[in-house]
């Protein structure tokens, strides 16, 4: 006997937003959790698996040195973030390109430039993706840049950066220097760049993708999700939209991860607690919290 799907949890950016476009236009055919917005997701794997996972790839792929490299990264969300970190704790100079002024704003108080690509296209020595959009990087991009630029990307799939323009380019020469890392020589300039990962996402391409730890803390929240959905499949809790874990949960996902790195948290007391108006055990945050 085949069990009917009672409903699915998605924990990707891009996922979550499909699953809200379909929920808008009224073909969503199932309840979904949005594991991507529980914040022991999107800001610990997206931002510190993310800026784990950018230097590991480019040096597997290149073994570049990235201090005193320009390094531009496309987007300043959490996946932007934690890769802009990355890069700037290894001594590049970093700069973001942004379309919301509170991200723009936080990049440059961070102590970030924040310009246009086509400000730095022909200066920069690294471009990295991470958007989630498409056509981000074009190949009219691509042949302005510096001899032995790199491209790559961590955001999307491989439409963030304009493949088949480049693969399609007149008289362009491909080089695979070795598995997932290709130079790109273009005809009038006899220049080239390396692109990672033939555009897909270079830190699975070019190296393991993120620590086991990080990923614990998204996989924990795929269960929690999926508990709940199979445990609540014939009580009507859930109808075909999509909804977030509630903040106990979120806590408690990371919670179960604090023994791990030899954490000891601090408790409430009783006087605190109705002070503040938080429960001893929580949840200590409201849902509208931004952390």
């Amino acid at each position: 006997m085949k069990e009917r799907l009672v409903g699915v949890s998605e924990e990707t950016t891009t996922g979550v937003k499909r699953l809200y476009q379909m929920q808008q236009n009224g073909t969503l055919l199932f309840p979904a959790i949005n594991v991507n917005d529980s914040v022991t997701k999107s800001k610990f794997d997206n931002l510190y698996g993310c800026r784990h996972s950018l230097p590991d790839g480019l040096m597997r792929a290149t073994d570049v040195m990235i201090a005193g490299k320009v390094a531009v990264i496309c987007g300043y969300g959490d996946v932007g973030k934690g890769c802009a970190a990355a890069m700037k704790t290894a001594g590049a100079r970093v700069i973001v390109t942004e379309i919301d002024p509170i991200c723009a704003l936080q990049a440059l108080m961070e102590g970030l430039q924040v310009l246009t690509l086509e400000d730095v296209v022909s200066e920069a020595d690294i471009f990295v993706t991470t958007t989630g959009n498409k056509d981000i990087i074009m190949v009219d991009h691509m042949r302005k840049m510096k001899n032995n630029a790199i491209v790559c990307n961590i955001g999307h799939f491989d439409n963030e950066i304009d493949m088949l323009g480049l693969e399609t380019y007149p008289g362009v020469k491909r080089i695979t220097i070795k598995p997932q890392t290709d130079r790109w020589v273009f005809p009038e300039t006899k220049a080239g760049i390396i692109v990672l990962a033939e555009g897909r996402l270079m830190n699975l391409g070019c190296a393991t993708g993120h620590p086991s730890f990080v990923m614990s803390c998204s996989f924990t929240n795929q269960v929690i999700a999926q508990l709940e959905l199979w445990n609540e499949k014939a009580s009507g809790k859930y109808e075909k939209k999509v909804y977030v874990l509630p903040k106990h949960l979120d806590e408690k996902v990371a919670l179960l991860h604090l023994g791990k790195l030899g954490a000891r948290l601090t408790k409430l007391s009783k006087d605190q607690s109705d002070y503040v108006s938080i429960p001893i055990e929580g949840p200590y945050k409201p849902p509208h919290y931004r952390y």
